[in-house]
């Protein structure tokens, strides 16, 4: 591991990221393609924990604007994130990886419960973690999930795969004339309303002192780049 810029990091996928072009459910080549890159990354000698979202399934703060309690309808969406783990799970140890899913709501019958210690020993035994059910709690985002694993459990950055190439002041989508960013500090992506992550994970890595790089994963071979320390996408720290 010597020379390797990050020991350990957090991965954070969103489920849209496993849907593919169909844009709901569960892609196969997609998830064989993010496998396939992760299982680079793990074999340069870096150690990987995953926080998944489930937005190809359901999004509690959409049902919940349709008249659903939000607690249910977050509690549901707690659900898509462990199909999406059980998922990328099945898929990694294909690709010849040790994995475990860690759930912070007790669903004992297809995967562990989040235990901090255990989770750190798994990593340190050579095992991808994939961290299902966000934090467990209604309100709470995948985003802040991601923020709070990585600092539970020791890691050094938290790389949060979007499907741009970094954080703009704009949509690039929508914009011809969007700006990227190549560094920003946490206050500054506060001040500036940029959406790329809650207000509350960027808080709560601003205040751990939790560097988030984001950056584009449709491309090949960009998250093997990042996690390597290759000069990709936006870097997010708490600046001087």
């Amino acid at each position: 591991m010597g020379g390797l810029k990050y020991r350990r990091i957090l991965l954070k996928l969103s489920g849209e990221a496993l849907a593919g072009k169909q844009g709901f459910g569960l892609d196969a080549e997609t998830l064989s393609g993010i496998a396939k890159d992760i299982a680079e990354v793990f074999k340069s000698g870096i150690q990987i924990g995953i926080v998944m979202g489930g937005g190809n399934f359901i999004r509690g703060s959409q049902v919940s604007a349709q008249g659903l309690d939000r607690v249910t309808a977050d509690q549901m969406g707690m659900l898509g994130t462990v199909i999406n783990c059980l998922a990328m799970q099945d898929v990694l140890e294909r690709h010849g990886l040790f994995t475990r899913v860690m759930s912070a709501i007790r669903v004992t019958s297809v995967c562990e419960p989040f235990i901090r210690r255990r989770a750190i020993r798994h990593m340190e035994k050579g095992r991808v973690v994939l961290y299902a059910a966000g934090t467990g709690n209604p309100y709470f985002t995948t985003d802040s999930a991601a923020t709070l694993r990585a600092i539970e459990t020791g890691c050094d950055i938290i790389m949060k795969a979007t499907n741009v190439d970094g954080i703009y002041d704009k949509d690039p989508r929508k914009h011809s004339d969007a700006k990227m960013y190549h560094h920003l500090t946490f206050q500054e992506a506060i001040n500036q309303n940029l959406n790329v992550m809650d207000t509350s994970a960027f808080a709560l890595c601003r205040d751990n002192n939790k560097p988030i790089l984001v950056f584009n994963m449709n491309v090949p071979g960009n998250l093997v780049k990042s996690a390597l320390g290759h000069d990709l996408g936006t870097l997010v720290t708490k600046g001087d």
